[in-house]
C-alpha cells in the first residue's frame, strides 16, 4: 500500500511540474533599465494614440524634472488639433488628409500655442460613453468639413467653422478658458508656462535614404498634415539617440507600425518569420487581430531577422511600412537568452499583455520606426553640430 501511496504522490508531481513546464511563458523578462513614467491610459477606439504616447513623453519629462505626477488631458489637444486641421483642410480643398490620426509635433505645437489642462478639467466624454469612442464623432467631422470644401453656395459661410467647433463641443467638452487646479486659477498657456513646458526643447529624428543624412525633411506620411519636419539619421546613429537617451534616464516618443506580423497583442514586438492578421473594432484589435495571433504560440525567443537600411526603406517605400501608432520608450530587458528589448508604455489600457507594456525587440525597432521625438539634450555635440542644431 505504501508503495502504491509513493508511486501515485510521483506521478502527481510529475503530472504538476508538466503543466507548469507547459504554461511557462515563451518570454520572460527581466528588466535592465527603467525610467519613471506615469499609469498606462486607454485611448479605447480612438486614434488618438499620437496624443496619448506625445502627453506620455511630457508627462515623464515632469517626473525626470522633478516637478511631481501629472494627468494632462489628451483630448484638449486632439479637439485643438482638428481645428487646425479643419481650417487647412478646407484652406487646401481637401487635398491633404483630414482624420483621427496625427503626430508628436501636433502636440507641440498645441502646448506652444494653446497650453495644456488637466485631464480632469477636460476627458473629452461628453457623448455618453465611459471610454474614447471615436467612430461616429470622425465621420460627422469629415462628412461636414467634405460638404464646406464642396462648396454648394460658391462662397464659404461666415459660419462654417463655428459649426465644426461646435461639434467638438458637444463631442469633447469646450476647451476652459480659465480652471482651477489645486487651488490655483490657470488659463491653459499660463499652467503650461507654470510646468515648464517647452515644446522647442524636442525634436523629432528619423532614418531614410530617399533625403540625404544630417538633413530635415516632412516625412511623407498621412498623418503628418502639418508637414513638420524631422532629422533624418543613419539608421545605426538613430538607434544610438534611443540608446543614449534611456542610458541619461529620458523617454522617447516612438511612431512605428504596429501591422506588421510580429506585433503581437500579447505584449511582444519582434521580427519572426510568421504571418499576422488585422481585424476591426477597437485600435488594439484593429492593428493586432481579434484571434490568437501567430507570435503567442511561440514556445521560446525566435532568431530574428538582421535590419538593414536598405531593409527599412524598401518597406516604407512599398508601403509595407506605415505611420500606424504612438508610444512611449521608457527602458530596456532582457530575455531568458539575454537578448535586448525596449520597454513601450502602450496606450490599450491595463487589461492587456504585460499590464498594458510592450517589449520591442532591437529589430523591430530598427525596422518599423517611422520617427522618434526625444529632448534635443539627449544629442551628442557632434550629432547637433552634423545637423545644423
Amino acid at each position: 500500500m505504501k508503495q502504491i501511496f509513493i508511486l501515485f504522490i510521483s506521478f502527481l508531481y510529475t503530472i504538476i511540474a508538466y503543466t507548469q513546464e507547459e504554461t511557462k511563458p515563451a518570454f520572460q523578462f527581466t528588466t535592465t533599465k527603467e525610467i519613471p513614467i506615469t499609469t498606462v491610459k486607454n485611448q479605447a477606439s480612438s486614434g488618438t494614440c499620437w496624443s496619448f504616447s506625445s502627453i506620455g513623453l511630457i508627462e515623464a519629462e515632469l517626473l525626470r524634472q522633478g516637478k511631481g505626477t501629472h494627468d494632462l488631458s489628451e483630448m484638449y489637444l486632439v479637439r485643438k488639433s482638428y481645428e487646425d486641421k479643419a481650417k487647412k483642410y478646407v484652406r487646401m480643398a481637401g487635398t491633404i488628409n483630414f482624420a483621427g490620426g496625427g503626430s508628436c509635433a501636433d502636440i507641440l505645437a498645441g502646448i506652444q500655442q494653446y497650453g495644456i489642462v488637466p485631464d480632469a478639467v477636460q476627458p473629452g466624454l461628453n457623448y455618453g460613453e465611459p471610454l474614447h469612442r471615436h467612430g461616429e464623432l470622425d465621420m460627422l467631422l469629415k462628412a461636414y468639413v467634405g460638404a464646406v470644401i464642396k462648396n454648394p453656395n460658391k462662397k464659404l459661410s461666415t459660419a462654417w467653422y463655428e459649426g465644426f467647433s461646435g461639434i467638438l463641443d458637444a463631442y469633447l467638452g469646450k476647451c476652459p478658458e480659465t480652471f482651477d487646479y489645486n487651488g490655483t486659477q490657470y488659463t491653459p498657456q499660463g499652467f503650461a508656462q507654470s510646468l515648464g513646458i517647452r515644446p522647442g526643447d524636442y525634436v523629432s529624428l528619423t532614418s531614410f535614404t530617399h533625403h540625404p543624412f544630417y538633413t530635415s525633411f516632412p516625412i511623407e506620411i498621412p498623418d503628418n498634415w502639418q508637414w513638420s519636419y524631422s532629422y533624418n539619421l543613419p539608421l545605426d546613429e538613430l538607434m544610438q539617440v534611443i540608446d543614449r537617451a534611456i542610458e541619461k534616464g529620458y523617454t522617447v516618443a516612438w511612431a512605428t507600425d504596429v501591422s506588421e506580423k510580429g506585433f503581437s497583442r500579447k505584449g511582444i514586438a519582434i521580427v519572426p518569420d510568421t504571418e499576422a492578421a488585422e481585424s476591426a473594432g477597437s485600435d488594439q484589435a484593429r492593428w493586432t487581430g481579434a484571434k490568437e495571433d501567430p507570435v503567442s504560440s511561440l514556445s521560446a525567443p525566435l532568431p530574428e531577422k538582421q535590419i538593414t537600411q536598405e531593409m527599412r526603406q524598401e518597406a516604407f517605400d512599398n508601403y509595407e511600412t506605415t505611420d500606424d501608432h504612438g508610444m512611449l520608450i521608457y527602458g530596456t530587458a532582457q530575455d531568458q537568452n539575454g537578448t535586448k528589448y525596449y520597454l513601450v508604455k502602450n496606450s490599450w489600457g491595463t487589461k492587456v499583455a504585460y499590464d498594458g507594456i510592450w517589449y520591442a525587440s532591437v529589430p523591430y525597432v530598427r525596422y518599423k520606426t517611422i520617427n522618434i521625438v526625444v529632448h534635443k539634450d539627449v544629442l551628442s555635440k557632434e550629432l547637433t553640430k552634423k545637423i545644423g542644431l
